[in-house]
């Protein structure tokens, strides 16, 4: 995945040639020790419910600049800028607090728990991989904060252990009691009453057994090769009586112990249910397989059995240049993630050394990425735990309305849809609104319609079972001349992608693969209608993924116009994406790398000199993060003019917000909630004139200038009004709302005593169900309180759109 290389390892892209000075690990181990000195006296780096309720991690222990004098301040200091791995992590912090937050219903609070390990997860093979990649070929050039790779490895190892023994520590102490104060008990297999533990020795030997390979580590057998993410039984035998005792000597006529792998099936429950007991019981599948190891290793001795878990790089790639073809190319990614880079082992607390030293020498692992926990290892199997009939114990459910534009609007009569388009300006608001009355119906429309000419789309990301890809095929078939931008290397759906791009092909659509050097990260689609009075351009212009089960849980926004200048814009892009040269001049659009950060930069510069000039100047962005270094150079220079800005960015940051003299007047933000906040909203006051902006695109180095991104004006005064309604709610939350501390920790916002609670998305269902009737739900989401089809398991991981 060339021209994605500094999103994958780090912030700069360095030749891979280059070598690190011999005195860089003398280096970064005496930037270390001064980043822990100045941070002495700053608290508690990690949040405990008993001393410092709310607080995150504090991840970034540089120096945080004190008071200057605004004209002396040097924007070329490292310590202006925040790591953007350290305040991820701090963004992870903020989702286990979730699970750690006793006011949000139990069930509940076992999902977040679950997240942190799937975010987690990815976070090591993406970021700790990319780092890794980094200190093996040499790099030793600083990020912006002035970290070299090797000492944001180390930093990062130091803060996710105590956030693991966190998680650990929260469920074996207070959520496992607390489940099982409810009905839903998770026990351990020695626990079990006699009746229990043999009907499971039955179903371990009919139903376990045969799926099982262990595979033993001798002379005649090599170390076996260990999946990414999959959990394994370290089994130690030995065909003596005496092995335990004399395994490691070097007496020839010792019994030999031996190590063996087994491991755990992912096709096989992992809570299994215990129905000698009342209620909701369940024992981990992998201590019924360590129960009954006597049947799998037969007529030896099972001397120790002990657990653990390996994380593997994620970042491979291949020179896009020199593949046969890009499908080539991402399916040997594919196939060399199987057999990556360990870049971490999770290990039980009961491991014995001896195979704990063993993992290490054979997987190659740093001792420094060992994490031993004392607890179950791999939480997102807890998500099993939210299809038990406990209504009591989750959130009141929520089924997506269908938006009030559209609610009269015949679903057969196509026409009636386009024409309330061309009337006036959508904009639709998902989980809030239906994807499936909206965006599906738009798709769904225009490929039934007799008078629509063309579709576009451009896929970044979709289901599995993707109705939006249907209707497009769907459209081929009625005759409509269809194009689909798929791209190919989108992280983590690279196989589902290239599934998609088969099946259309099969079907005769025009499909662009990707870009060389560029990932198509924006969410646009287009509508060619023949009309009375001529061809009109349908657009739609989004922040989401055109993915029906995510749309279910993710806030996204979408713009639904017939805007001649923005449907025009779009013809240019689509015409890049089949063709090869990308237009620099759009009308209306912000479209990445070509015009989009020029006028952010613009518009940024333009509210300064508002301030300057002693007029009112204000900035509101909402994005995932905020990570390019110019773009954070650009906000501190209108800051210092006086320009009021609020960010509220879910993720990253490496603005540092209220320093004396230079970020006064900046707030930034996060919600972290039940919904994943994913949208992307820009404001700029322009002396009373706001301009209002909605797209794909992040402030982050990859989305300015190695993605294709596109971000739409909102001109339309009640559409603006509604995203200055969301603007304000979020900047008001007291519930969910999260708020930086110039030394890049968070604090929670609390309700004071006689103040109600505001919650963003409580207040957000309300509104749009006030504005459409329960009756006049989604008729496809009314039936079941969980659509057991949503793959719970990928849910509110998107770390920051991969």
């Amino acid at each position: 995945m060339s021209g994605e290389a500094s999103d994958s390892a780090g912030d700069e892209q360095v030749p891979d040639d280059e070598q690190a000075p011999d005195d860089e690990q003398a280096a970064d181990d005496e930037r270390a020790a001064d980043n822990e000195q100045a941070a002495e006296g700053e608290g508690s780096p990690l949040f405990t419910r008993s001393d410092s309720p709310g607080r995150g991690v504090r991840t970034n222990g540089q120096r945080v600049p004190g008071t200057h004098d605004p004209e002396a301040i040097d924007l070329d200091d490292p310590a202006y800028y925040l790591n953007r791995e350290l305040s991820e992590l701090e963004y992870q912090q903020r989702v286990l607090y979730e699970a750690l937050d006793d006011r949000n219903p139990l069930l509940e609070r076992v999902k977040f728990l679950a997240i942190f390990t799937r975010n987690m997860d990815e976070f090591f093979m993406k970021r700790v991989g990319g780092l890794k990649q980094q200190m093996d070929a040499g790099v030793s050039d600083p990020t912006p904060d002035g970290r070299r790779p090797r000492e944001q490895w180390a930093e990062i190892l130091d803060t996710a252990r105590e956030m693991f023994e966190e998680q650990a520590r929260w469920y074996r102490d207070h959520l496992r009691p607390s489940l099982a104060e409810e009905g839903i008990r998770i026990v351990d297999h020695e626990d079990l009453p006699a009746a229990a533990r043999e009907r499971l020795r039955e179903y371990f030997e009919s139903s376990v057994m045969p799926t099982l390979t262990p595979l033993t580590f001798d002379p005649a057998h090599p170390f076996p090769f260990i999946s990414n993410l999959s959990l394994s039984l370290a089994v130690l035998t030995s065909d003596d009586e005496r092995g335990d005792d004399d395994a490691g000597t070097t007496d020839d006529s010792a019994p030999a112990v031996k190590f063996s792998r087994v491991k755990i099936p992912k096709n096989r429950p992992r809570l299994v249910p215990v129905e000698e007991l009342d209620g909701d019981a369940f024992v981990p599948i992998e201590e019924v397989i360590e129960a009954n190891l006597d049947l799998l290793f037969p007529n030896v001795e099972v001397v120790d059995s002990s657990l653990f878990r390996v994380t593997r790089n994620a970042e491979v790639r291949r020179n896009e240049e020199v593949a046969e073809g890009l499908i080539e190319a991402i399916e040997d990614v594919i196939r060399q993630r199987r057999f990556a880079t360990v870049v971490r082992m999770e290990v039980s607390a009961d491991m014995p050394e001896r195979v704990r030293s063993l993992l290490v020498e054979q997987l190659d692992v740093d001792e420094r990425e060992v994490f031993e926990l004392d607890g179950l290892l791999d939480y997102r199997d807890c998500f099993e735990l939210l299809e038990l009939s406990h209504p009591e114990l989750t959130l009141p459910e929520w089924t997506p309305r269908a938006h009030p534009r559209f609610v009269d609007i015949d679903p057969e009569g196509t026409a009636e849809l386009f024409e309330e388009i061309r009337r006036k300006d959508v904009l639709v608001h998902h989980p809030y609104h239906s994807f499936t009355q909206t965006v599906q119906g738009f798709l769904d429309a225009a490929a039934s319609d007799p008078n629509v000419l063309a579709i576009k789309a451009a896929i970044y990301r979709t289901a599995s079972d993707s109705q939006v890809i249907e209707s497009l095929i769907e459209a081929a078939k009625n005759g409509k001349q269809v194009a689909v931008m798929v791209e190919l290397k989108a992280r983590f759906d690279e196989e589902n992608n290239l599934r998609w791009v088969k099946r259309l092909e099969e079907e005769g659509i025009h499909v662009a693969y990707g870009t060389i050097g560029l990932k198509t990260h924006s969410k646009t689609a287009l509508v060619v209608r023949e009309e009375d009075d001529g061809v009109e351009l349908y657009s739609h212009v989004a922040t989401g993924n055109y993915h029906s089960e995510t749309a279910k849980t993710y806030v996204d926004l979408g713009l639904l116009t017939a805007d001649r200048d923005v449907g025009q814009d779009l013809v240019k892009l689509f015409n890049f994406f089949t063709g090869h040269s990308l237009h620099e001049a759009y009308r209306k659009l912000l479209v990445a790398p070509e015009n989009m950060r020029e006028q952010f930069t613009r518009l940024i510069r333009r509210e300064a000199e508002h301030a300057r000039a002693g007029r009112e100047a204000r900035i509101v962005a909402k994005v995932n993060a905020l990570e390019d270094p110019e773009i954070v150079r650009e906000l501190y220079e209108a800051a210092r003019a006086g320009v009021e800005i609020d960010l509220l960015v879910r993720g990253i940051c490496r603005l540092r917000p209220g320093l004396e003299g230079l970020t006064e007047t900046v707030t930034v933000h996060s919600v972290v909630g039940r919904f994943l906040e994913h949208s992307r909203i820009f404001y700029f006051h322009d002396d009373g004139d706001a301009d209002y902006y909605v797209g794909s695109a992040d402030w982050m180095t990859r989305n300015l200038d190695r993605r294709v991104e596109a971000v739409a004006p909102v001109d339309d005064p009640d559409l603006r009004a509604e995203l200055q309604h969301v603007l304000d709610v979020m900047r008001t939350d007291n519930r969910k709302r999260w708020v930086m501390h110039p030394d890049g920790s968070y604090e929670q916002r609390r309700p004071a005593p006689d103040e109600a609670t505001k919650n963003t998305h409580e207040h957000l269902m309300d509104r749009v169900g006030d504005a459409v009737p329960a009756e006049e739900r989604s008729p496809t989401a009314r039936s079941r309180r969980r659509d057991v089809s949503v793959d719970l398991d990928d849910m509110f991981t998107d770390p920051f759109d991969r």
